[in-house]
């Protein structure tokens, strides 16, 4: 066997004392990362967010100031249906409303549009949740916690009058991630 010509390190022939002075250099570290941590973080639920603004929450967008993406021939538009509500969870109120052409008379088809607006700016469309190209009407309507729900009517044929309709759809709607996503009532059924 070959001997070193360099004399033995001190890590390899460790001693009690050696040991020692590591946990006591460890124990030093710990203490001074005790000492030096960042203040303590707390979080607030969003409804404690909500309420600790400056001043009054922001009013819904009204409706009667957007424009809707409605071709009417110069009818204009009627606002049937609306409704507040935060859809998204930002603590801003957003708008859902129920629009149609101004007919005089007769049933035109409906559109569900969703509504939001900065600060100083007009109300504007941010979702079309019903097209009235789908040829449907809105019967009841509601927005809660977060969901709109709807009762959409509609016709099995052209030959149904459009004073009657003959098919009736529940709908609802709730925000996921960056977009309204229909949660329930795809199918159709007779009335």
């Amino acid at each position: 066997m070959q001997t070193s010509a360099l004399p033995d390190l001190a890590h390899t022939a460790t001693k009690p004392v050696h040991w020692l002075a590591t946990a006591a250099a460890m124990a030093g570290v710990v203490a001074l990362a005790g000492l030096l941590q960042p203040r303590t973080a707390t979080a607030t639920a969003p409804e404690q967010r909500t309420e600790t603004r400056q001043g009054p929450p922001a009013a819904a967008p009204d409706p009667a100031k957007a424009e809707f993406p409605l071709e009417c021939g110069g009818a204009g538009t009627t606002v049937a249906k609306q409704a507040p509500g935060d859809l998204d969870g930002d603590g801003r109120l957003e708008t859902v409303a129920v629009v149609h052409c101004d007919a005089g008379s007769g049933t035109p088809p409906s559109g569900i549009y969703v509504l939001t607006q900065g600060s100083g700016a007009a109300p504007r469309v941010v979702a079309t949740l019903v097209d009235p190209a789908d040829r449907k009407t809105v019967g009841d309507f509601a927005v809660r916690e977060g969901r709109v729900s709807a009762t959409l009517l509609g016709y099995s044929s052209l030959e149904v009058p459009r004073c009657c309709p003959d098919q009736e759809e529940q709908a609802s709607w709730r925000w996921k991630g960056n977009a309204f996503v229909r949660t329930s009532g795809d199918l159709a059924r007779a009335v």
